[in-house]
């Protein structure tokens, strides 16, 4: 059959992109799903910083690619030996395919999956397999989803079934915003009741932290970033107080709200001087996490007596830590019952054909997420 669908053949950092246009729709072929495959009609995909990362080239990605790895959408078709899944059911994307069998996955550690990171890297599914083409030239996949289309093939190790009561562009979140954002506060960082949290770079990911860090159970929670907006929205989720890290004693600021420095100081913006704050702003025996995917060439400076004599810990997060069969449900039966209202992260809705329009607000900070509804 054919799809239509957002593919980049070349990356570029020339903005705007909605001029630059780095994303074409066009129409491709896209084979029926093979043994362990389901076929999926595309109702929702979020725009997120990982996509971006691929445009602009920080994470350098085999074109050309379809991307998009934030989705929801309904099964339409299944393939051989496929019995988890069936025509009609509601699924969440997960962007990292657990295999389920090497040492990480057997180790619970399903975003580490060996298998997983391999098949992403080079532009595939998790068997090898590109269900994607072009005049009988491969096309690559996007972590294995490739959500900017009107209909996927994709593994049945990526997907995770959810209730049908939920609209679908507020369970594409949950494949990556949520999981990422709440997940390195409950599961990296392991956040206990009532200890204080930094929260540094308020994109969707790191505004989904908030929210965790509040249904987690924080006694306190600083919301820090650039942009006025971001931070006033931060207040608006809960926050308890906010820092413009452009200010000259934001730290002094994070200190004084904090009695010294945060438990918990977790960074989100993708940014050297982002992580190096959130490390200066923890306290003695507090935890750093970061999310933030930085480019390959970053480095940060760190002051390694503090690791030591105030026993601090780094740490990096990749999918929240999660087994996201497991988690997902969870993570929705909170959100149902009240307790974590990511639906107030949305903050537009496009089509595919506004997708450059999308990810130019997105580079330019003016979005916290926008999903694309087909």
């Amino acid at each position: 059959m054919q799809t239509r669908a957002a593919v980049l053949r070349e990356m570029t950092s020339s903005r705007p992109f909605d001029e630059s246009r780095p994303l074409s729709i066009e129409t491709f072929e896209l084979d029926p799903p093979g043994a362990g495959e389901v076929m999926l009609k595309i109702h929702a995909a979020g725009l997120c910083h990982s996509d971006l990362s691929s445009i602009n080239g920080n994470r350098p990605r085999p074109t050309p690619m379809v991307l998009g790895h934030e989705a929801a959408g309904e099964v339409i078709e299944v393939g051989e030996g496929v019995e988890d899944f069936a025509v009609g059911d509601h699924v969440v994307c997960s962007f990292v395919p657990s295999c389920g069998h090497c040492r990480y996955c057997a180790d619970g550690r399903a975003a580490l999956c060996t298998p997983g990171a391999a098949a992403n890297n080079e532009g595939t599914l998790l068997s090898g397999e590109r269900r994607l083409s072009e005049n009988g030239q491969d096309v690559h996949h996007h972590l294995g989803i490739s959500g900017f289309a009107e209909y996927a093939v994709v593994r049945r190790e990526s997907l995770v079934k959810i209730d049908p009561a939920l609209d679908y562009e507020i369970a594409a979140v949950f494949g990556c915003a949520v999981l990422t954002g709440v997940g390195a506060m409950i599961h990296t960082a392991k956040l206990q009741l009532g200890q204080t949290v930094l929260v540094v770079g308020l994109g969707g990911v790191g505004l989904a932290a908030v929210l965790g860090a509040i249904a987690g159970g924080a006694s306190q929670v600083i919301a820090a970033d650039i942009d006025d907006d971001k931070l006033a929205k931060a207040v608006e989720m809960g926050a308890t107080a906010t820092v413009n890290t452009r200010d000259d004693d934001a730290l002094e600021q994070v200190q004084k709200l904090s009695g010294g420095g945060v438990d918990v100081a977790a960074e989100f913006a993708g940014v050297q001087a982002a992580l190096e704050f959130a490390f200066a702003a923890t306290g003695k025996g507090g935890k750093t996490v970061t999310a933030g995917l930085q480019h390959p060439d970053a480095r940060m400076q760190l002051n390694a007596l503090q690791l030591v004599a105030q026993e601090r810990t780094l740490m990096g997060s990749y999918l929240g830590g999660h087994v996201p069969k497991l988690d997902i449900p969870e993570y929705i039966a909170l959100y149902q019952a009240g307790r974590l209202p990511v639906d107030r992260l949305l903050t537009h809705r496009l089509t595919l054909d506004e997708i450059n329009l999308g990810f130019e607000r997105l580079a330019a900070g003016q979005a916290i997420r926008q999903v694309i509804v087909f």
